[in-house]
């Protein structure tokens, strides 16, 4: 008889363990399945106004709580509160704009075919399982579930094993705004007994952010029963500073794009190709920017970041870091582990990353910007685009015409930003292309992801 899995938090800033959850065996992640099922039959038939009163509740519950919210943030994956702050505002937002447009976004679009009355609906498709990870711990969830609840389907809400009273929160605020019963459920398991879950007939489509090789595993279990997934994976965004660029401005911009939530992001700014003639210049501006950086305890409201989630991943940046210095890469801040408790690292540059180090060729998940030098525009196009993601990425002129072109036509990504960090936006559609993954978040495109696109014919 299998046995349901314990989840022990650790506080990433001392390394101590803080409140373990007990999780839910199979049988009753299955039988959570079932129920949000049930629920979503009442659901498909609910009003838009109702769907829409009920998630401006639950946007209400979110503000009311920001700061308990904030604070299990910090405890479980070590955010610090004023960020953790302001992601629980951006996801009350996002609950906002979704109650306020959808009924818009998805009413019936009349087509002319010269003869029938013909038009096309959007039908909501069931329960759709979410597999999210820990780096944004509210916002990754409520990213998915807003658009998903308000087109009329179900939920259930697998999240990453080191933040269990954060999955358990989010949906005690859905209980708390007053969505019905089960419609929204979160399931306790480990990542091996999602693959059930998936192929479960109540299930009817997956999405999730993670790794390429979770969403490889989870992509396969989904084809394989033949469900939509939506794929948010890894990202090593590059950022071309040009040689017109304000350097001192694309410094700021470089460093806020790559210290996003302690580097711990899929679309922070990771490789900065940067133009021969101005790469000395840029390196020493941005090696001044991230020196103003530094880690510190997360609950004080005057901390820029705090530590990374866990010694280990800590430990394998480091382990990166080395081994792009032995390979040829030049050390020009930090890189060094600080001699205390929990997962701690400083704001480190990088530079003469070439191929063949792990600063070019991987994805650096930390507080770690990687400066790649490049001849000219066109040699600096290639080196974004040879890489296997293709997230977000980002061009630093103050040519904009220039940058729009590149941006626009060049770089391939799901997104890409003109002397601006990349970020996440309701209104903008979110995810990226090769192995980042397919499918978009966010916006009219995120929702239309998950309903059924079905066209309608009235002969006669």
């Amino acid at each position: 008889m299998p046995v349901a899995a314990r989840f022990q938090t650790i506080n990433p800033a001392t390394a101590q363990p803080g409140k373990a959850w007990d999780g839910h065996t199979p049988e009753e992640a299955l039988a959570i399945v079932g129920q949000s099922r049930k629920a979503f039959e009442g659901w498909r038939r609910t009003g838009m106004a109702e769907r829409a009163r009920l998630m401006h509740a639950a946007a209400a519950v979110l503000r009311a709580r920001k700061d308990d919210f904030a604070a299990l943030m910090t405890a479980e994956m070590g955010k610090t509160l004023t960020d953790g702050r302001a992601e629980i505002e951006k996801c009350a937002g996002h609950f906002d704009w979704f109650a306020d447009n959808v009924e818009a976004l998805l009413a019936r679009e009349p087509v002319d075919i010269g003869g029938p009355k013909a038009f096309v609906t959007f039908n909501p498709l069931g329960v759709v399982l979410a597999v999210m990870p820990w780096n944004f711990p509210f916002w990754q969830a409520i990213r998915f579930a807003a658009p998903a609840l308000m087109a009329g389907n179900g939920a259930v809400l697998k999240h990453a094993s080191n933040v269990p009273g954060c999955a358990m929160a989010i949906e005690r605020v859905f209980a708390e705004a007053g969505f019905p019963a089960d419609l929204f459920r979160t399931v306790l398991v480990a990542g091996g007994e999602v693959k059930p879950l998936i192929e479960d007939a109540n299930i009817a489509a997956v999405t999730l952010t993670g790794s390429v090789e979770a969403g490889r595993q989870v992509a396969t279990t989904a084809g394989g029963v033949l469900k939509k997934t939506v794929l948010e994976l890894g990202g090593s965004d590059a950022y071309l500073v040009l040689e017109d660029a304000d350097i001192a401005a694309a410094a700021r911009v470089a460093a806020a794009a790559r210290m996003v939530n302690a580097g711990q992001s899929c679309v922070a700014g990771k490789r900065f190709i940067v133009i021969d003639s101005v790469a000395e210049a840029f390196e020493a501006a941005l090696a001044r920017e991230l020196a103003g950086f530094i880690p510190g305890d997360p609950t004080d409201e005057k901390t820029k970041f705090g530590p990374m989630v866990s010694v280990e991943a800590r430990d394998h940046l480091h382990e990166q870091v080395e081994q792009s210095i032995a390979r040829g890469a030049r050390l020009l801040l930090g890189g060094v582990v600080p001699d205390r408790p929990g997962a701690w690292y400083p704001a480190t540059v990088l530079t003469d990353v070439a191929e063949g180090q792990p600063a070019h060729d991987e994805e650096l998940f930390g507080p770690v910007a990687a400066v790649i030098r490049a001849r000219d525009e066109a040699d600096a196009i290639r080196i974004a685009n040879a890489s296997e993601f293709g997230l977000g990425s980002g061009v630093l002129t103050t040519d904009l015409a220039r940058g729009e072109r590149i941006a626009a036509d060049e770089l391939e990504a799901g997104m890409a930003f003109v002397n601006a960090n990349v970020a996440s936006n309701s209104r903008l559609p979110f995810g990226g292309v090769k192995h980042s993954g397919h499918g978009r978040e966010c916006a009219r495109y995120g929702l239309l992801e998950f309903v059924n696109v079905k066209t309608v014919v009235v002969a006669g």
